[in-house]
Formats: C-alpha cells, sequence, structure tokens
C-alpha cells in the first residue's frame, strides 16, 4: 500500500474533521466515548490485569472507533446493533486479538527495556528493612518513565494505523506495523502538529476546570459540569483518527459499500 505524504497543515485538519464528524452524529459517538471512558474506569479497578486487557483490547476498540467514524461520514445513523457490526467476520477478530497481544507485549517489553538502565536507583529507593522511600523512588522512576515515554513514540507509530489495516484490508500483522511505520514517518510533521493541537485542547479543558474552582465553585460541581465535556472531547479525538487514516491511504471500501462501476 501507498502512503500519502502530507503537509504538516494535515494535523490540524484531522482534529476539524473529527469534529465535524462528531457533530453529525453527536449523541451516538457521545455514548461510544462514554463506554471507552467506563471500560478504562473498570480497568483501574482491577489491578494490573485489568489495565493489560484494556492495552490488548485497544484495537479492536480502535477498530470499533473507525468503523463507526466511517458509516457516519457515509450518511448512515449509527444504531446500537451496528456497533459490532466491524467484528462479525471471525478472522477479523481472530487478527484484531493477535495484534492487540502484540501491542501488549510490545508495551510489557518496552517498559523492562526502560526500567532496565535505571533499575539499581529504583532498588536503592528500598530501605534496608523494606520499606519503600517515596521521594527516591518518585525521583528514580524519572528516567524508566522519560525513556519511556520516548519508546512510545515508536510503539504507536507501529501500531497506530495497523487495527484498520488488518480489518478493512486483510493485511498481515508484520506487513501491517510495517506500512504504519512508514506511513507514520512520512507524515511525522502532520502527526507532531496532531499531537500539539490536541495537548493544547487537554491543557485548555483541564484549565477550564481549574477556572471553575478557581471562581468559588464546588469541586463536585465543578467536575460534575467537566465529565460531560472531558467525554465529548475524547469522542472528537477518537472521531479524528477516521480522517488522519483516509488521508493517508484513501477511503477503505468494505462488503457493506456499493461497489464501483
Amino acid at each position: 500500500m501507498q502512503a500519502a505524504i502530507l503537509p504538516v497543515s494535515a494535523g490540524w485538519s484531522w482534529v476539524q474533521q473529527g469534529y465535524r464528524l462528531f457533530r453529525r452524529q453527536p449523541v451516538p459517538l457521545f455514548f461510544w466515548s462514554l463506554v471507552t471512558s467506563f471500560l478504562i474506569t473498570v480497568s483501574y479497578i482491577i489491578p494490573l490485569f485489568g489495565q493489560m486487557a484494556l492495552i490488548a483490547g485497544t484495537p479492536v476498540l480502535t477498530f470499533i472507533s473507525l468503523s463507526a467514524c466511517k458509516n457516519v461520514a457515509a450518511g448512515r445513523t449509527m444504531l446500537l446493533h451496528m456497533w459490532l457490526e466491524p467484528l462479525r467476520d471471525r478472522e477479523t477478530r481472530k487478527r484484531l486479538l493477535v495484534l492487540g497481544m502484540a501491542y501488549l507485549l510490545t508495551c510489557l517489553a518496552g517498559g523492562f527495556l526502560a526500567t532496565l538502565p535505571f533499575l539499581g536507583d529504583l532498588m536503592a529507593s528500598i530501605n534496608p528493612d523494606g520499606a519503600l522511600d517515596e521521594a527516591a523512588i518518585y525521583s528514580a522512576m524519572r528516567g524508566p518513565l522519560l525513556t519511556f515515554g520516548l519508546m512510545y513514540l515508536l510503539i504507536s507509530a507501529l501500531f497506530w494505523h495497523a487495527p484498520a489495516l488488518i480489518g478493512w484490508h486483510n493485511i498481515r500483522l508484520g506487513q501491517a506495523l510495517f506500512f504504519s511505520m512508514v506511513a507514520c514517518w512520512r507524515n511525522k510533521w502532520a502527526f507532531l502538529a496532531y499531537g500539539i493541537t490536541w495537548a493544547a485542547i487537554f491543557i485548555g479543558v483541564q484549565f477550564l476546570g481549574s477556572a471553575l474552582t478557581g471562581i468559588g465553585m464546588p469541586a463536585g460541581v465543578a467536575q460534575m459540569l467537566m465529565t460531560p465535556v472531558n467525554i465529548a472531547v475524547a469522542a472528537v479525538l477518537y472521531c479524528s483518527f477516521y480522517p488522519a487514516y483516509i488521508s493517508i491511504f484513501g477511503q477503505p471500501l468494505t462488503e457493506s459499500d456499493p461497489q464501483q462501476p
């Protein structure tokens, strides 16, 4: 597959197009963002295994989001039964689950490699009596977290487009990872603009929440008001994945689409 090379302004355009997609059908897309937020919350209730399950399930959730956006872009109203239609095909489910396991193992390997050089500092933060020195361990964790953050940029590039490539084009795992990496590298400046834009949006949302409490609003009321705002912003983020994909790889054609003459 050939990945298009886009200008840096494409990163901002993806956010705009994601917002326009959300405006076309805000209720079902808000619902999906709410479901995703609920799954994230549940994953943190179950220590370790919950987070691992969430990471492994990320490609499936991503493909569901992309397929929903594809329907919205085509003018089809998203009904409840349509959300799981992308997973009807057994082979697609299998490939996405394998992709999820590969994503989980890659993240675990990245975490291990990021921690290994700083293992001595981490061990030194444990007192002789076995108690943890919180100040020391926070200081020792900076190196591993920064290293993993840099490594995760590479991991993200590998897996960013892989769910769509596997789900819509039946591309093998290795090829999907390769094509995703090449596409992200070719459009690195557009993705940089995309990341900066979303960072600014999330900082702005957090600033709004702080401003509400700063003017004297009770924290509970401010949180209640900001919760739907955060869910809506997350929904726009999920919607922006679709224009990022089609602008690079083109409009996907699936069995449910009319065939071109």
